[in-house]
């Protein structure tokens, strides 16, 4: 039967994004939106609301195979990828909703084109992934100005050999001069013995191209030896051209190190076998869903593990809105993209084995999960973000940081609350003159708490790694809590002495985030090291770090003064001479301590590692600051701390009213609201609309938590390595912790090591 609806006005040029349920997907012909075809039906419902009748169904079936001989040796100089046609068997069928037909003529000349497109089209994932590689890469000086040698033929077509060694693998071509050298020994087993390198040390020479890594398209492995980076060169087929090596006679035979890399991080697992050696069982069902590794995305997978096993983000995202079928680009829409993730990880409906293998004596891998692909989860949160935009490995910690501030400034459904405002609390900070032992109280609300771990090396043992002696939680906790001394001028009295510092919790959390900071300094470079944190499965008080507030007895600062004079600063002098003995400029540690609250030197560090691009990074600090805005009395340390990213005035007073007195979202305000001065007029004990909901947190007792879900890490450095989640959660009648490693997810006998050596901590309060 013909379809009246066949035609340019239902039809156009796809960019698409794939899926694997079994009723197929439904690609809507008109603006390409993927939809379920199953029960659920939301292309359907898409096709209802944006009047686009047309859809291509796409079902595979995965096919069977059987590994009854051990498999083949991979060839070096072939390696052909698996394609789809390699793991499916795959129907078409257009359909048009409208007509109710659900065997529209795919033939027909103005759909067959289109159909082709769409079988044609990179995936979502891939193509952002290699976008995102792309952007990795860029030239360098070396390139730009790169001399070459005299015109000649060298043996690259039969990939010749090492100029000093006998590999014919690995070989890297200097643009400059034409020496073939091997590479480096990587991952996989590749061989080398950086004859290369060697080369460029004794010549000179910095530039060299992988030459099994050429393609026809003009792509390949280059290296800047003198950068000691990973380059992109612009004139590739020129420069080769110049050794004889033309572009379009060129085959890809050996693997990038992008594949490498992406292959490394893949197989850097956790272990996931008990003592005995024997692999641990798989689990399925309900909230034991895996996320698929996209290559460096092990942070991303573990920290949202975490998030949707908290009650507030499951009562939120836990279900699909029908509404978001209207949406125009439901791809840019977080609530969208949130509840998706939710409702596939809660649901248990992906959460199957993805092995159809026949297990033999060959092939004795347990099934795993595929696992959900957060691909335009992970392209949506990262859209215009420095680091989550790329494809490195990131800090998880600051993952979970950059998702509650979107999800804190995103638009609310009516009647949905922000399910962050699970995780937040107010610490209460008492600063006391030593002098005239007045006092001043303000507030701050966190969404997590941070813990410096105290670090006491073990004697080493020979052939060993260091090993530091083990922490109980609390310890850190005390460290948190403990009062400390500032060296600030008193603005009631001018006393030099300096004041005492403590901060408590004024209330508690219904989930509270610890993040356990365990770094040491080798050598200049700050580096990771596991110290063991003693944590119970049993629930403990934190009663004891409850704030009781300003007394009877205590005389509080004069406000005015407070409002009109900030005290001086002075930097903390010990912190002050262990940053510039690390050799950084005294300007910069003042503004790292200014910044840091003036007490602690790693801190100050780790703000200036993330600080040094700064454009006013050596700009002196300016160390009194003017307070204005009306009757609303901001915190002088707060002014402070903005005064030194370059805010101050009115503006820096209403953006930390406006925000609670938070600094972190008053710099989040200021940058949305570029135009506001602050002049508005601000009234006495006015609540921002960050405020109206109510007072973060709690302040009943007892204040009992449990720990609920960690996110542990491998490797020497929060930004490489692997992590994983661990949650304790309710299998049948017993509670046990489940390691997500990725899409694997099992059972675990024994966490407590694991609970030791965690980077980030979730508990709940029972």
């Amino acid at each position: 039967m013909a379809c009246p609806h066949v035609g340019p006005a239902n039809l156009a040029t796809p960019t698409f994004s794939d899926s694997d349920d079994p009723a197929g997907l439904d690609v809507c012909l008109k603006c390409f939106n993927g939809g379920c075809a199953g029960d659920r039906n939301h292309a359907k419902l898409h096709s209802d609301y944006r009047k686009h009748p047309l859809a291509l169904n796409i079902r595979r079936t995965r096919k069977h195979v059987v590994r009854d001989e051990p498999p083949l040796k991979m060839s070096k100089l072939a390696i052909a990828a698996e394609t789809e046609a390699d793991r499916y068997d795959t129907t078409l069928t257009v359909k048009c909703f409208e007509c109710e037909l659900d065997d529209v003529d795919k033939t027909d000349p103005a759909i067959a084109t289109v159909v082709d497109a769409v079988m044609k089209a990179n995936t979502f994932s891939r193509k952002e992934e290699v976008k995102a590689w792309e952007q990795e890469l860029t030239t360098c000086e070396h390139i730009l100005t790169l001399q070459q040698g005299p015109p000649q033929k060298i043996e690259s077509q039969d990939l010749g050999h090492c100029s000093k060694c006998d590999l014919k693998e690995n070989l890297w071509l200097c643009l400059e001069c034409g020496n073939l050298g091997c590479g480096r020994a990587q991952f996989g087993g590749v061989g080398g013995n950086s004859h290369a390198l060697a080369h460029s040390k004794e010549s000179g020479h910095g530039v060299a191209v992988k030459l099994g890594s050429i393609t026809p398209e003009g792509t390949a492995d280059v290296y800047c030896y003198r950068c000691d980076e990973e380059r992109i060169d612009d004139n590739l087929g020129a420069h080769l051209a110049n050794w004889g090596i033309i572009l379009a006679e060129r085959q890809k035979t050996e693997k990038s190190l992008t594949e490498l890399q992406i292959e490394q991080n893949l197989r850097w697992e956790f272990s996931m076998t008990t003592d005995d050696g024997k692999e641990l069982k798989p689990l399925f069902g309900p909230g034991l869903t895996g996320l698929k590794n996209l290559g460096n995305s092990c942070y991303l997978a573990s920290i949202l593990q975490c998030m949707f096993d908290i009650p507030a983000f499951q009562e939120r995202y836990g279900t699909v809105l029908d509404s978001a079928s209207s949406l125009a680009d439901p791809a840019s829409d977080l609530e969208t993209q949130l509840r998706k993730i939710g409702d596939g990880l809660l649901s248990g409906r992906y959460s199957k084995p993805d092995s159809d293998v026949i297990v033999s004596e060959h092939s004795p891998e347990v099934p795993h999960q595929k696992g959900l692909q957060p691909s335009m989860l992970k392209h949506l949160i990262g859209r215009g973000h420095e680091e989550f935009s790329t494809m490195r490995q990131q800090d998880a910690f600051e993952l979970l940081q950059h998702l509650v501030k979107l999800i804190t400034r995103s638009k609310h459904t009516a009647g949905q609350a922000d399910p962050t405002r699970a995780m937040r609390f107010i610490m209460e900070q008492r600063l006391q003159c030593l002098g005239c032992k007045k006092v001043r109280y303000t507030s701050n609300e966190h969404d997590s708490i941070f813990i410096d771990v105290p670090l006491e090396q073990l004697p080493a043992e020979e052939g060993q790694p260091p090993k530091y002696k083990p922490v109980e939680l609390k310890q850190c906790l005390d460290i948190v809590t403990a009062p400390e001394k500032v060296e600030l001028t008193c603005s009631s009295c001018g006393s030099k002495e300096g004041f005492t510092k403590q901060q408590l919790f004024k209330t508690f959390p219904d989930v509270l985030v610890v993040n356990a900071r365990k770094m040491t300094v080798v050598n200049w470079v700050p580096i990771k090291v596991d110290v063991p944190v003693i944590v119970s499965d049993e629930p403990f008080a934190l009663d004891a770090y409850l704030s009781q507030g300003q007394q009877p007895d205590e005389e509080t600062l004069p406000e005015e003064q407070a409002a009109t004079s900030a005290p001086a600063f002075v930097p903390n002098p010990e912190a002050l001479a262990m940053l510039e003995a690390m050799g950084f400029p005294r300007v910069r540690c003042e503004k790292a301590l200014h910044a840091t609250g003036n007490s602690d030197a790693n801190a100050a560090m780790e703000w200036l590692f993330g600080h040094m691009d700064d454009p006013d990074i050596d700009t002196p600090v300016n160390l009194t600051v003017s307070a204005g805005g009306g009757a609303y009395t901001a915190d002088p340390e707060k002014l402070a701390m903005l005064d030194a990213m370059g805010f101050s005035g009115p503006r820096a007073t209403k953006a930390l009213k406006e925000t609670n007195g938070n600094v972190e979202r008053a710099i989040e305000w200021l940058f949305n609201h570029p135009d506001d001065e602050g002049t508005a007029d601000e009234t006495p004990g006015g609540t921002s609309g960050e405020a109206s909901g109510g007072e973060a947190g709690s302040r009943d007792l007892p204040a009992n938590f449990q720990l609920q879900s960690i996110v542990c890490h491998k490797g020497t450095s929060i930004h490489t390595g692997h992590y994983v989640a661990f949650i304790r959660k309710k299998l049948g009648d017993e509670t046990s912790w489940v390691l997500f490693n990725d899409e694997k997810v099992v059972k675990v006998v024994d966490a407590d090591e694991m609970k030791q050596f965690a980077y980030v901590y979730f508990f709940k309060r029972v």
